[in-house]
């Protein structure tokens, strides 16, 4: 095992000439897949529609072509499934990642390609891998598996007797690993794939945990629950009493900050690494590529030409669009992408903070829908679970879930707040002083809602609820939204989903 570690190791690092190249040419890399892009797809229906024949450079680009979101690219989404071809990409497409959102109630299918499978998202696992082994050369990674909780694959629901299928990406990319990647992954495909997401998770523990497990790859909430019934079977205190040779999470889908400390409990070992990804549906768009530090790497060469909205223009019927080359550091944007995936000028609804722009570096900040807004307090996702983290840290509470809301005015003398609802792992010795850390926090690091809340002049403290074990997977079932791709949405502008969680607690 040690010469096939040594062997694998050596293969994964000769990606790195590479990756060095985006990060010292970004934006001659963006120009060259800009080009190819539209080159790519002048004659498809979309192409000819929005005149790519007339597009020599950006400008022409952005002039042309119109901004899309879900909504409003469905149409030609739909198209493809139905079994037309050649409408938004010129291969033919036959996978589509599916994906709820996180507050849309109706299921999204994005196009899968075969550019965007092998261009992008294998891309992005072969760039985690070579960077980890780049950071950390005495690795023992290939002397054992890779444990990855998958998601379920279904029927084409617009085509059932036709070829194409969906599910959650990560389900269309275990399907189609090459042999070599499926040997050295566990469980077995026909678990990884299960539909039936309590059961799958029994199964998939009872399956890895004799195995020799040096990786884990995943979203913290699922892989906590997998973690937590193997311990049980396995009657072990931690998990390194099951796979010793344990020593990387790859991670994504939701911030790891405030997990850190459950996860520490879990594996406890100082050895024990951790690094961030942040892949979606619509593509794989960044890897921490340094060890001790929560940035991100701008992917730049896989088949995604990049576009930027500040935020302060979100809302506008003619919002302000800005290349990659126009970022500044510490502003919020929200990202559009063209994508081999067929996918153009997309808003994605994920909203970034660049922290370094040789190379460019970021940091995943929120959700275009998913903040609170409700006096002019703009918290976002990131304010948020800053103030989580903050006081899990100060009272050694661990959680494994949370949401939020506004709570409005009953009338003319009352004052507005957020409310929350968490679930803990670990409980803090006082709900009230933990209330206190969270809501210190956020005044701290967001300014309007310390203005609001400055002698409780529009908001007074935050409401905390503990919820009971399990209450969020709960309503997650009770959506029928169990499964890697389904997260519990942070924050809400309206009190939809609060209510429905607080109506679970009576």
């Amino acid at each position: 095992m040690e010469v096939l570690n040594s062997f694998m190791t050596w293969i994964f690092k000769s990606r790195l000439g590479q990756i060095d190249y985006f990060r010292h040419n970004p934006i001659q890399v963006q120009e060259e897949t800009f080009q190819s892009l539209i080159e790519a797809s002048r004659k498809t229906e979309f192409g000819k529609q929005f005149h790519f024949d007339q597009i020599k450079a950006y400008q022409d680009f952005s002039k042309l072509v119109p901004l899309f979101d879900y909504e409003t690219f469905k149409p030609f989404i739909e198209k493809t499934m139905t079994g037309k071809q050649n409408v938004i990409w010129p291969t033919e497409i036959e996978w589509f990642a599916k994906s709820s959102g996180t507050t849309s109630s109706r299921s999204k299918y994005i196009p899968v390609t075969e550019e965007s499978l092998e261009e992008c998202h294998y891309k992005g696992g072969k760039d985690m891998v070579s960077l980890y082994v780049n950071n950390f050369p005495d690795t023992k990674l290939f002397t054992g598996k890779s444990l990855s909780i998958g998601g379920t694959l279904e029927k084409n629901p617009l085509n059932p007797q036709g070829t194409a299928r969906a599910g959650d990406v990560s389900a269309v990319i275990m399907q189609n690993l090459p042999i070599w990647a499926q040997i050295a992954r566990t469980p077995s495909l026909e678990t990884a794939l299960m539909g039936e997401w309590e059961a799958k998770i029994e199964k998939m523990a009872r399956e890895t945990m004799n195995e020799n497990v040096t990786s884990i790859a995943g979203v913290p909430t699922w892989t906590i629950v997998l973690l937590q019934r193997i311990l049980e079977l396995k009657k072990a205190k931690h998990i390194l009493e099951v796979w010793p040779n344990l020593e990387v999470f790859f991670h994504g889908a939701v911030a790891f900050g405030p997990y850190r400390n459950l996860f520490k409990e879990l594996i406890p070992s100082e050895k024990m690494r951790y690094m961030e990804t942040y892949n979606a549906s619509e593509g794989f768009f960044g890897i921490q590529d340094q060890p001790h530090s929560d940035e991100l790497l701008l992917l730049l060469d896989y088949g995604i030409f990049y576009e930027f909205i500040p935020m302060e223009e979100w809302d506008k019927e003619s919002p302000k669009v800005i290349p990659l080359s126009d970022v500044e550091v510490g502003k919020n944007y929200a990202i559009l992408i063209t994508t081999n995936g067929g996918l153009w000028r997309y808003k994605i609804g994920d909203t970034v903070k660049f922290t370094s722009t040789q190379p460019y570096r970021f940091r995943i900040s929120g959700r275009t829908k998913h903040f609170i807004n409700a006096f002019g307090e703009e918290v976002i996702v990131e304010n948020a679970e800053a103030a989580i983290e903050y006081a899990c840290e100060q009272t050694g509470a661990m959680i494994s879930n949370f949401t939020a809301a506004p709570v409005y005015f009953e009338d003319s003398q009352s004052k507005g707040a957020h409310e929350w609802v968490v679930e803990f792992q670990k409980e803090p010795e006082s709900l009230e002083q933990f209330a206190k850390l969270m809501d210190q926090k956020l005044r701290e690091v967001n300014s309007d809602y310390d203005a609001k809340r400055h002698k409780d002049l529009a908001l007074r403290q935050l409401i905390l609820h503990a919820a009971p074990h399990g209450l969020f997977e709960a309503w997650l079932g009770k959506k029928g939204k169990l499964g890697g791709q389904h997260k519990v949405p942070r924050l809400s502008n309206s009190r939809e989903y609060i209510d429905e969680i607080l109506e679970m607690m009576l």
